[in-house]
């Protein structure tokens, strides 16, 4: 699954085209790299997001296509 689509779907950034200009910007590193909105997300990921001042670092747990809103937190855990 492309890096911005589970971004969305994980309801960590609200809308898909925002998740995407996080990564134009660089403010998405997966695996300690920068990723592209095309990065191809994989279960065992670390991903370090970067809202204003502060670093969310997050692990993939699992990966769908669509999850209900109470299940969303279940496809990652927050590691800091």
């Amino acid at each position: 699954m492309r890096l911005d689509k589970f971004l969305k779907v994980s309801r960590i950034i609200k809308r898909r085209t925002v998740a995407n200009e996080a990564c134009d910007e660089s403010l998405v590193l997966a695996n300690g790299r920068r990723a592209k909105a095309s990065y191809d997300v994989k279960v065992g990921d670390i991903l370090e997001i970067t809202f204003g001042n502060r670093t969310t670092k997050l692990k993939v747990l699992s990966i769908s296509d669509h999850v209900a809103k109470a299940e969303a937190s279940e496809m990652y855990e927050i590691l800091s």
